[in-house]
C-alpha cells in the first residue's frame, strides 16, 4: 500500500492543476446540488421491531385519515393572580383564540378546552388541542405565525399563554462556539508549524471535505428522509478527522524536506508513509460508524452513513488535495526545524553542540517517553486509577430521549410543560396511548372495558379515558395519564405494568393490547439501544481488532488498544453523567436542565470514539513500529515513535476536542451532549490512555509486544504501513511508473 500510495501523492503533487480542479468541481456540484434542492420534509423516526411502532403503525391502517403524524399543538393558558379559567372575560379570549386557530388551512383539528374537560381542577390553568395535517418540519411559516399571533391576542387580554408540542419545532443551531472551535483549530496549527501557509493548508482541505460532505447531505435530505441532526454531526466528525488527516500528512512531508529530499519526493513519500496510516485510521472510523446499523434505528443508521461518508471524502482529500497543495505552496512550506528566526538559530546552536560532542537537547516528547519507560508501572498504575475514578459517575446512568422538560426555561414550550405539570399533574406530559386491537376478539366491545378497567387498577395511574373506537369498531384507543413525569423510571414501569397486563386480557378475550404514544416510543427506543450495545461493540471492535493486526502485524498491541478505549469510552460516560444528570459545571456547559442521558449516547460515543481512538493508535504506534522494524530496541523504539509523533499527535488532539466542544453551544440537547462528550473522551483517549498507557504497556511488554504467530504472519497480507519498500525503491523507477 506504502508504493502505490507514494505513487499517488507524487501524481497529485505534480498534476495539482488537475486535482485540484476535481475537488473544486465536486464542491461546486454538491453546493448547487444542495442549494437547488427542495427543503427536507419531515424526518420519519420509525423504530422497526417495537411494541410502540406496532401500534402507531396498526393506528394509521385503522384509523385513516387522522394524521397520526400530523403536528401538535398545546396552545396552554393560565389566569390572571385572583381569576379562573372560566371567568366570562377569560372564557371569552381563550375561546377567540380557539376560533382564530381553527381557521388555519393546515389545520385538522382544535380541541375547545371547555367542552374537552381541558381546564385544572382550581380552574387557573387550561389548554386548547391543536392537530395539523402535515408534520412539524412541514409546517408553512404562516401557520406557525397564526399560531403564535393567536396566542399573543390571549396575552393582550391578560392571560399567560404559552405553546407547547412540535409546530413550532425549530431547526437546531450550533451557536458561536463553533467559529471559535475552528479560531482555536487554527492557533494549534500555527503554532505547530509556525507557519501560516502550512496551517492554512489542513484548515483548507478540511473546509473543503466537510463543504462537499455536508452539501451532499443537504441535496439528499429530502429524498433520504435525512434530519437536521444528521449534517451537523457529520460537520462535527468530518471537520475534525479532516484537519487532523491533513496535519499528519503535511507534519510528515516537513519532516521528509528536513531530511533533505526534494518537494515531489517528500510528498510521495509523505503519503506513501503518514497516508497509510490514514487510510487505515478512516477505515476504523467508517467501521465504527456504518456498524450502528446493527441497532436497526433507521435514523441512526443514516447518521452513521451520512458521517461515514464525509470522513471517506477526508480520507480521499487527505490523499489527493493536500499533496497538490503542497506543490502550490513550494518553498512557502518548510522543512521540520525552520519555522522561524528563534528556531533557525535554534537548529543552529544544535548542530554545533552536536559537532561539539554535545546531545542536542531532546523534545518534549522524547522527554516523557524515556520517563515512562523508566516507570512504566508507576505511570500505568495512575492512569488506570484516574480512569476508573473519572468513571464512577457512569454506574448510576440513567438512559432517556429529551422532551420538552429538557428545554430551556427561556422557551415557550418549556413553560408551557412546566404549566401543563402545575395545573394538571407531571403525567400529563406524557400521556400513553393503549391501543386495543379486537378484531381477533368474538366481543370487541366487552374486550376495550376490560382492558380499560384493568388499566384503571395499576399503580401509578392518575386517569384514564374512555375507549375510542374507529369506524368499523374493531381497534379502539384509551389514553392513559401517569402519575410521574414521562422520563421517569416510575413512568417506564407503568408501560411494562400495562403490557403484561395485556398478555392475560389477550389470553382471555383473543383482544391484543398495544402501548405507543412519545413516553412509550422512547422507552422502546432506550431498551432496543442497550440490547444492541454488546452486539454492536463485538461487531466493531471485532473488526478493527482485525484490521489493527495486519497494521502492526501484532496480537498485543490491538488488544492493548481495544482494552484502552473501553476505559477512555467508561471514563468519558462518567463525566457525562456528571454534568448532564448529576449537575456539576451544568451552568458552565449551558445545561439548563439536568435529567436522563439521551438513550443514544452510549452506542453513538462508542462508535465515534472508538474510531476516533483508533486513530492516535495507528498513527502514533505505527511510528514506534517504523523504528522497531528499523532495527531499534523495544524500549527506544517507543521513544523514537514520541519523538516524531507526540507533538503531532497532542496537536490533533487539542484541534479534535476544539472542534466537538465548539458544539457545546448548539440549542440541541443531543447535539450539545454528544459535543461535551466526545470532547472529553479524546481528552483522556489521547492525553491519558495514548500517551501514558500505551507506552507504560508497551514497556512492560518489551519484544512480545510485537509477537505474531508464525502461520499468521505469512497468512496476513503485507499492506507495509511502515513504508519499508520506499526505502528499497528507486526514485527513478518509481517516477517512470507514475508517468506511465
Amino acid at each position: 500500500m506504502a508504493t502505490f500510495l507514494y505513487k499517488l501523492g507524487r501524481l497529485a503533487f505534480r498534476r495539482r492543476h488537475f486535482v485540484a480542479l476535481i475537488w473544486v468541481a465536486l464542491l461546486t456540484l454538491a453546493g448547487v446540488g444542495a442549494a437547488s434542492a427542495p427543503p427536507a420534509g419531515a424526518t420519519s423516526f420509525s423504530i422497526p421491531g417495537t411494541e410502540a411502532q406496532k401500534a402507531f403503525d396498526l393506528l394509521e391502517q385503522r384509523f385513516p385519515g387522522q394524521s397520526a403524524d400530523g403536528a401538535t399543538a398545546r396552545v396552554v393558558f393560565k389566569a390572571p393572580s385572583g381569576e379562573t379559567m372560566t371567568d366570562a372575560d377569560n372564557k371569552a379570549a381563550v375561546e377567540k383564540t380557539v376560533d382564530e386557530l381553527a381557521d388555519g388551512s393546515e389545520v385538522a383539528s382544535v380541541a375547545d378546552p371547555y367542552t374537552g374537560n381541558a381546564v385544572s381542577k382550581d380552574g387557573t390553568i387550561a389548554y386548547a388541542s391543536v392537530r395539523y395535517d402535515v408534520s412539524g418540519m412541514e409546517l408553512e411559516e404562516s401557520t406557525k405565525d397564526a399560531l403564535e399571533d393567536a396566542a399573543q391576542q390571549a396575552r393582550d387580554a391578560g392571560l399567560t399563554v404559552e405553546i407547547g408540542g412540535d409546530a413550532l419545532q425549530a431547526v437546531p443551531h450550533t451557536g458561536a462556539t463553533e467559529i471559535i472551535g475552528i479560531a482555536v483549530a487554527a492557533v494549534v496549527l500555527v503554532i505547530t508549524f509556525g507557519s501560516l501557509v502550512a496551517a492554512g493548508l489542513p484548515l483548507l482541505t478540511a473546509l473543503i471535505g466537510v463543504g462537499i460532505g455536508v452539501s451532499s447531505i443537504t441535496a439528499l435530505a429530502g429524498v433520504l428522509e435525512l434530519g437536521s441532526t444528521t449534517s451537523i454531526l457529520a460537520m462535527m466528525i468530518g471537520l475534525a478527522v479532516g484537519i487532523d488527516y491533513a496535519l499528519f500528512i503535511v507534519s510528515r512531508y516537513r519532516a521528509e524536506l528536513a531530511e533533505g529530499r526534494e518537494r515531489e519526493e517528500a510528498a510521495g513519500r509523505a503519503v506513501g508513509t503518514a497516508g497509510s496510516a490514514v487510510v487505515f485510521a478512516g477505515l476504523t472510523v467508517v467501521i465504527a460508524l456504518v456498524g450502528l446499523a446493527v441497532v436497526n434505528i433507521p435514523m441512526l443508521t443514516k447518521m452513521g452513513v451520512a458521517a461515514a461518508g464525509t470522513v471517506a471524502i477526508a480520507v480521499l482529500i487527505a490523499l489527493t488535495m493536500v499533496p497538490a497543495l503542497l506543490g502550490y505552496a513550494g518553498r512557502r512550506v518548510k522543512p521540520t526545524g525552520t519555522k522561524g528566526k528563534r528556531l533557525r538559530k535554534g537548529a543552529e546552536q544544535g548542530e554545533q553542540s552536536e559537532q561539539a560532542g554535545q546531545k542536542p537537547k531532546a523534545n518534549l516528547g522524547t522527554r516523557w517517553a524515556s520517563f515512562v519507560v523508566r516507570r512504566p508501572l508507576a505511570v500505568l498504575l495512575l492512569s488506570v486509577i484516574g480512569l476508573g475514578a473519572a468513571a464512577i459517575p457512569a454506574a448510576s446512568l440513567e438512559l432517556g430521549l429529551p422532551d420538552d422538560g429538557s428545554q430551556p426555561t427561556s422557551t415557550t414550550q418549556r413553560r408551557a410543560y412546566d404549566l401543563l405539570s402545575e395545573g394538571f399533574g407531571p403525567g400529563f406530559n406524557g400521556p400513553l396511548m393503549v391501543v386495543v386491537d379486537a378484531k381477533g376478539s368474538d366481543a370487541p366491545k366487552e374486550a376495550f372495558t376490560d382492558v380499560s378497567n384493568e388499566i384503571k387498577g395499576l399503580n401509578g395511574v392518575v386517569a384514564v379515558t374512555p375507549p375510542a373506537p374507529n369506524k368499523s369498531g374493531d381497534t379502539a384507543t384509551i389514553t392513559v395519564i401517569p402519575d410521574s413525569k414521562p422520563s421517569s423510571v416510575q413512568t417506564e414501569d407503568l408501560v411494562h405494568a400495562i403490557r403484561d397486563a395485556g398478555g392475560d386480557i389477550q389470553a382471555d378475550t383473543g383482544a391484543e393490547t398495544l402501548v405507543t404514544g412519545s413516553t412509550a416510543m422512547n422507552i422502546d427506543v432506550s431498551e432496543k439501544l442497550n440490547d444492541a450495545l454488546v452486539p454492536y461493540l463485538v461487531l466493531v471492535v471485532g473488526l478493527a481488532f482485525l484490521l489493527l493486526i495486519v497494521v502492526f502485524r501484532s496480537i498485543l498491541v490491538p488488544l492493548k488498544a481495544a482494552l484502552g478505549f473501553l476505559l477512555s469510552v467508561m471514563a468519558a460516560l462518567g463525566a457525562v453523567v456528571a454534568v448532564f444528570q448529576w449537575g456539576w459545571l451544568s451552568g458552565l456547559m449551558g445545561v439548563e436542565e439536568t435529567g436522563p442521558v439521551m438513550s443514544m449516547m452510549p452506542i453513538f460515543m462508542v462508535g465515534v470514539v472508538f474510531g476516533l481512538a483508533m486513530d492516535y493508535e495507528v498513527f502514533l504506534v505505527t511510528r514506534m513500529r517504523e523504528a522497531f522494524v528499523h532495527g531499534e530496541q523495544p524500549n527506544q523504539a517507543v521513544v523514537t515513535g514520541f519523538k516524531h509523533g507526540a507533538r503531532v499527535v497532542t496537536a490533533a488532539a487539542v484541534i479534535m476536542m476544539a472542534v466537538f466542544a465548539g458544539f457545546i453551544g448548539s440549542s440541541e440537547s443531543m447535539v450539545k451532549m454528544i459535543g461535551f462528550g466526545l470532547a472529553i473522551a479524546v481528552f483522556f483517549d489521547a492525553f491519558v490512555v495514548r500517551m501514558a498507557i500505551v507506552p507504560a504497556v508497551l514497556a512492560l511488554l518489551g519484544k512480545k509486544a510485537w509477537w505474531l504467530p508464525k502461520w499468521l504472519d505469512r497468512a496476513l497480507p503485507n499492506v507495509d504501513v511502515e513504508g519499508e519498500g520506499l526505502r528499497t525503491a528507486d526514485p527513478d523507477e518509481d517516477r517512470a511508473l507514475v508517468r506511465t
